[in-house]
């Protein structure tokens, strides 16, 4: 196991847990944000969630203010938001920083270790294009990035902001993991 599955973060109401919780489960990570353009993938993420959870696989929500303040609300108004807009059952995690001064070490280990995304740049060109300057990486670049995470406890995968959650990529790789 990897020390990913050891670091502590909480939960919406408070509690600290850590990937350990998840031992032997298949787990994509993701950063969201309620008023993003990418937020319509929350339905595709429960999707996911729904058809692969009793194979092994939890989504893990991280809400994430680092992009253009657009994760403003409180941990209890973002779940209220991820219930009632799209009906998600996967855990909506307590409010982190992904990027910064301040970003949580588990975004850290993270990106330590899968340092880029596949398709990031012609995201990164559309960002520039809208008067954005991007992060660079190893750095998240945006809401909606996912990490999958072995049952092992290792980033095995990493997927642009712009890839669906349902994109045949993720499927794949996911169904991959599953099956190890």
């Amino acid at each position: 196991m990897s020390a990913l599955v050891d670091i502590p973060f909480a939960t919406a109401d408070g509690r600290q847990v850590s990937l350990a919780d998840h031992a032997g489960e298949v787990v994509l990570v993701v950063n969201v944000a309620s008023r993003c353009g990418l937020t319509p993938q929350y339905e595709a993420l429960q999707g996911l969630h729904s058809s692969l959870q009793a194979r092994g696989l939890t989504v893990l929500a991280f809400p994430a203010n680092n992009f253009m303040g657009q994760e403003p609300g409180t941990d209890a108004e973002i779940a209220d938001f991820c219930s009632t807009q799209y009906a998600v059952t996967f855990p909506v995690l307590a409010k982190i920083s992904v990027v910064g001064d301040d970003q949580h070490p588990l975004y850290a280990e993270l990106t330590r270790q899968a340092p880029a995304a596949a398709g990031t740049s012609d995201f990164r060109d559309n960002l520039r294009a809208a008067g954005i300057e991007p992060t660079e990486d190893p750095d998240v670049l945006w809401n909606f990035e996912k990490f999958l995470v072995s049952k092992q406890g290792e980033v095995v995968a990493r997927f642009a902001p712009s890839v669906a959650p349902d994109a045949p990529e993720i499927v794949r790789a996911v169904e991959a993991e599953l099956a190890r």
